[in-house]
């Protein structure tokens, strides 16, 4: 992720959130830890499924699969339940009205709810703040294994008969001159900040990239009390009109882009497409950007550069499914029209892998309401596969999701085309501009390595110029990387472990090889 700035408070207007003067008493039970189990007391023995990620898809998949009389773990590397999209405040920073920050907050306390008395139950165990690094074994017998704690120095391993890949996704940056300044953030970095900390990236905000993440979070910052002048879009919006039984079919989309416009409006934030920032400017931190028109490559078109001052820029285009721990156990991907790389799964969410599922953003980015439809899908698969025998519900209520899947998914699938990544991105750089930040290695870098030494993919090019081998291992880069090569994007995204490990955890005797 770009880098983060010097935090700036977010408004403490009541309509929106009040860190500092809720009563303890009044405080949403959403924004407090949730029920959680010390590892050291959870029970060895088998659970029927284990749930890796607590997001949406995650939370519809945990609470069918309990419904149905499942055992089950959820694990996820955050403190407390809802992912990305229903990130929580901090429950020490007694957020007023957390909702306010969120769409669609009552579908996720109704989640809250359930998953609460499934765990008082027992059929659930949460391992809050567990980070799965590794899935081994085979259907009927999954072990996976998990550290915990800030510096992960702790692990455990969870077993199972079941696991389901609920892992989300993260955003793709493009580098572009200045992106590595103080106060250059994430779009959905900024969104988190604001989400969980209560914080903005600065006061005078410039929202760019594309698709449509970035109207909700232009929307949700002004919101919230920054100036944002300019949201600048790379694409545009009129390829959705090339599908108009797509939108026809999905009308609920339809008015949340109309209520974001409705929102921008009423703040003054000005919507620019066919453009994009292609250079930052600044000293300690950011104090201006360089907007320039595009063509339909995504090529600067030259001498349209305007100037525009602000002191943060929030940046993503578009958000990448996250692989690893399916790619791990050699599961079939499939590409989407942006080019990125999602898993194939069947009509139940099954896999190519025997005894794994997968729902939400790692099948194709679509957004909450797809994830939690595929979450609930994939439980009432496992719950067959595992018990043998349908759901009580019958088959009609299995019918009316996949009917809902199917039009969430055309729509995601025009989305991804709308905005996919130009091939002209790279005009943006110069030789000097970095690219892998990690490393410090430039465009020029990797561009030598393309045209002189003849490196063709992602991996070559890290072989040859360690671009990717660093912190982050490649997840913020590798995008970049690959389109530099050629490619639309790294085609894999393999990596051995999900996330960085002491070696002590490596080389304890209960690790999973």
């Amino acid at each position: 992720m770009p880098s983060r700035p010097t935090e700036q408070p977010a408004a403490t207007d009541p309509a929106t959130v009040d860190p500092a003067t809720a009563d303890p008493a009044t405080v949403d039970p959403a924004t407090v830890d949730p029920a959680t189990v010390d590892p050291a007391t959870v029970d060895p023995a088998t659970v029927d499924l284990a749930v890796v990620g607590a997001g949406p898809a995650g939370l519809a998949a945990v609470n069918a699969a309990a419904d149905l009389g499942l055992s089950c773990v959820l694990l996820d590397a955050a403190a407390l339940p809802g992912g990305q999209f229903y990130r929580q405040p901090a429950p020490g920073l007694r957020a007023a009205r957390p909702q306010a920050l969120h769409h669609r907050w009552r579908v996720f306390a109704n989640l809250l709810d359930r998953l609460a008395a499934h765990t008082a139950s027992g059929a659930v165990v949460q391992l809050a703040g567990h980070h799965v690094w590794s899935v081994s074994g085979a259907a009927g017998d999954w072990r996976l294994a998990a550290v915990a704690g800030a510096d992960a120095a702790s692990g455990r391993t969870v077993r199972a008969r079941a696991v389901l890949c609920a892992t989300g996704s993260h955003e793709r940056q493009l580098p572009f001159p200045g992106w590595t300044l103080p106060g250059v953030v994430g779009a959905g970095g900024a969104q988190a900040m604001l989400k969980s900390g209560l914080v903005l990236p600065g006061r005078r905000v410039v929202v760019a990239g594309s698709g449509p993440l970035l109207l909700a979070v232009a929307a949700s910052l002004a919101e919230a009390g920054a100036r944002v002048p300019l949201v600048v879009e790379a694409a545009g919006y009129a390829g959705y009109a090339r599908r108009p039984g797509v939108l026809a079919a999905n009308p609920g989309k339809l008015a949340e882009g109309a209520a974001h416009a409705v929102r921008l409006l009423r703040h003054g934030v000005a919507v620019r497409t066919r453009s994009a920032v292609v250079a930052v400017h600044g000293t300690e931190r950011v104090e201006a950007v360089t907007v320039a028109r595009i063509d339909r490559d995504w090529r600067p078109v030259p001498g349209s550069g305007r100037r525009i001052a602000c002191d943060a820029l929030a940046v993503g285009h578009g958000l990448l499914p996250q692989l690893e721990l399916a790619l791990e156990l050699g599961a079939a991907v499939r590409p989407l029209p942006d080019g990125s790389p999602a898993l194939v799964v069947d009509a139940a969410q099954r896999t190519s892998v025997a005894g794994l599922w997968a729902a939400g953003e790692s099948t194709g980015v679509g957004g909450a309401e797809l994830a939690l439809i595929e979450g609930e899908l994939a439980a009432r698969s496992i719950a067959v596969a595992l018990a043998g025998a349908d759901p009580d519900e019958g088959p009609s209520r299995g019918r009316s999701l996949l009917r809902r899947r199917r039009r969430l998914r055309q729509f995601a699938e025009l989305m991804a085309g709308c905005h996919r990544p130009g091939a002209g991105w790279s005009d943006w750089l110069p030789d000097r501009t970095e690219v892998c930040r990690c490393e410090e290695v430039t465009a020029g870098t990797v561009r030598a390595a393309v045209q002189e030494l003849g490196a063709g993919d992602a991996r070559t090019v890290k072989l040859l110029t360690r671009a990717g081998m660093g912190w982050c291992q490649g997840r913020m880069c590798g995008s970049a990387v690959a389109r530099l090569a050629g490619a639309a994007e790294d085609p894999t995204g393999l990596r051995p472990l999900s996330c960085p490990l002491p070696m002590g955890v490596l080389a304890a005797d209960d690790a999973v090889p």
